[in-house]
């Protein structure tokens, strides 16, 4: 049976629209507008991304670990929900939005409502989905619905007009997540680890393994190339094993300028952490590559997240292309 993509239900159906009466935020941050206990500032993400990306998909997910959450919400309404929140409801202490961005107008109302909430002192996440273009006209073609913005174009002008459009978002995306390879399993673990429970991390971080002859990962922050180390794969007795293999393992950081690269990387990874956690940021997704993602890259980031962990990094490992020979 067929593994379901986390796009899939995207291009199906439309959810159900929210409406409510709009009001302003909370005048002040001191609650003299709020209930009587004072303001409740919740948390907050927005869920946005590319149409067939898998914004449902998150939706579900985000509900599953606890959060309210507010599927196809106009931008406009966002802040009179927050705001709602905020006087009357202290038992909700999570709220997520997904939102899709359907043309100009929508964009720049989203764009004035995330002001909005930056000047009420209310911080917020945006988690950004993205997919490849085959990938999202795969999705859209399987399910036989247009694309929301191609008008009577082809699904790929409506992809290539959504992603110019989203391109300035995309950019401040707090977590950026790829869906491309991802089933929906492998989307949940991704949303878990960065949202899965309320304590406060200051910085989590995604160490990814990957071969370049499958493609860059589109979600990394910061990419960095190890087929400068001998491959295992010409050594007979390695080749049919990984890079999470003890002997794999022991030969690649065995090899010359193995160790040394850790070190140095790790000294980078030190500056740029501290940096992230003095702008505030919570995410980064390292990506390690070599040949075919199966070897050098899968020990090496396994170093390289054991390390982060030791400097009290929240870290994952994720092997994208493990396997995949």
């Amino acid at each position: 049976m067929r593994e379901n993509r986390p796009g899939e239900q995207d291009a199906q159906q439309e959810p159900e629209q929210v409406q409510t009466e709009p009001q302003g935020l909370a005048d002040d941050a001191d609650g003299s507008e709020a209930a009587p206990d004072g303001p409740h500032a919740p948390e907050l993400v927005i869920v946005t991304g590319m149409s067939g990306a898998g914004r449902s998909t998150a939706a579900k997910i985000f509900e599953d670990l606890g959060w309210y959450v507010v599927d196809n919400l106009a931008p406009t309404l966002i802040a009179p929900m927050v705001d709602l929140v905020m006087r009357e409801s202290r038992s909700t202490d999570r709220l997520a939005f997904v939102v899709d961005v359907r043309g100009r107008a929508f964009f720049d109302t989203l764009r004035s409502t995330l002001d909005e909430l930056d000047s009420a002192g209310l911080n917020h996440r945006i988690v950004f989905l993205e997919s490849e273009d085959d990938v999202l006209v795969r999705r859209y073609e399987g399910v036989r619905r247009p694309h929301p913005l191609q008008g009577e174009g082809r699904v790929t002008d409506g992809i290539e007009r959504e992603r110019e459009l989203l391109r300035e978002l995309r950019g401040e995306a707090d977590l950026v997540i790829d869906t491309s390879a991802r089933n929906v399993h492998e989307l949940r673990t991704a949303i878990e680890s960065a949202f899965g429970d309320s304590d406060d991390v200051p910085l989590r971080a995604t160490v990814m393994s990957f071969g370049f002859k499958y493609g860059l990962p589109v979600d990394a922050d910061l990419v960095a190339d190890v087929r400068f180390l001998p491959n295992p794969h010409w050594v007979p007795e390695l080749r049919p094993r990984t890079g999470q293999d003890p002997e794999v393992s022991g030969y690649v950081l065995s090899q010359h300028g193995a160790k040394e690269f850790l070190d140095r990387y790790a000294e980078v990874l030190n500056i740029i952490t501290e940096g992230y956690r003095r702008e505030g940021k919570r995410y980064m997704t390292l990506a390690i590559g070599c040949t075919g993602g199966k070897h050098r890259s899968v020990a090496m980031s396994e170093q390289i997240a054991a390390r982060l962990s030791a400097e009290g990094v929240d870290t994952v490992v994720v092997h994208r292309d493990m396997g995949r020979e």
